[in-house]
């Protein structure tokens, strides 16, 4: 395995390309804009240098990792040599499944294709394509170079070869993984979803402040990050985009809370935004 795509080159796809590019994989980033990429691009390099100032990386390792990294967006000259896709765009099916008809088409015929996605149906994107058997999802996690794990989901058609590279390709990336049989929401978002609703209900309902809430699950459960400050992390319209997903396939516990449907038509999106649940305008960008 040598050649790696990306495609989308937002939070998560930078985010993937950086850890790869690191790994020593030739990586292609596809953006549908120019300035996405551009902003990609430069996004990851400062990433590099700031990585190596701290001593995360060695400083010889930067400008090898910046040469291992080419940027299109012209999607079939992105995907013409790649021995794996990872696809990292927006939580909506059609898209994606528009995407993989394409990948299809332009791939190599021994190419993986995996969808970074935390709740949709490898199947149903497989089945779209000629390749059932070489189509898997790989759930990253924000930010992806420090988050250890990736999530390998199989789709009903997915070879056991296929998840086997698979997961030789999270090692090489430095991440541990887990395998995981398809059901609505896999392991971690399943969980995620209820503790996030179930914090913004009790927000909407006074139980605690945002703060609180966060503290209490942060020192009292040994979280790592509250569920509210996760949430504003992840971005409250792709909580929102998964929520209803989860609520349509597995039903009412996963009913979204009314104050993130507000909060969404709002554009208070979280970090993104510059606001969520909590305030980040100061150190917006």
């Amino acid at each position: 395995m040598k050649n790696l795509s990306v495609i989308g080159s937002g939070v998560m796809g930078r985010g993937i390309a950086y850890v790869a590019a690191l790994s020593d994989f030739q990586v292609n980033v596809h953006d549908i804009k120019q300035k996405a990429l551009d902003n990609a691009k430069s996004y990851i390099e400062n990433e590099f240098k700031k990585s190596a100032a701290r001593g995360f990386i060695q400083a010889a390792d930067v400008d090898k990792a910046i040469n291992n990294l080419t940027y299109h967006v012209d999607l079939k000259e992105s995907v013409k040599d790649a021995d794996i896709v990872i696809e990292a765009v927006l939580e909506k099916i059609e898209l994606k499944i528009d995407i993989f008809k394409k990948l299809d088409e332009y791939c190599p015929a021994h190419t993986i294709l995996a969808t970074n996605t935390s709740t949709m149906s490898p199947t149903e994107i497989g089945a779209q394509t000629s390749r059932a058997d070489q189509v898997i999802a790989m759930h990253f996690f924000n930010p992806v170079h420090k988050m250890k794990l990736i999530e390998i989901i199989k789709g009903l058609d997915t070879s056991a070869e296929t998840v086997e590279i698979t997961k030789a390709v999270g090692a090489r990336l430095g991440k541990e993984t887990v395998e995981v049989n398809e059901f609505p929401g896999f392991v971690t978002s399943r969980m995620n979803c209820l503790i996030g609703n179930e914090a913004m209900n009790m927000l909407l309902e006074g139980v605690a402040s945002a703060e609180d809430i966060d503290k209490a699950l942060k020192l009292g459960l040994n979280h790592p990050m509250g569920p509210l400050e996760l949430a504003d992390l992840v971005g409250l319209d792709s909580r929102l985009r998964n929520m209803e997903y989860l609520y349509e396939t597995l039903g009412e516990k996963y009913r979204p809370c009314p104050l993130l449907i507000k909060y969404v038509k709002a554009g208070k999106l979280g970090r993104k935004s510059g606001s969520g649940f909590y305030n980040y305008e100061e150190n917006k960008g």
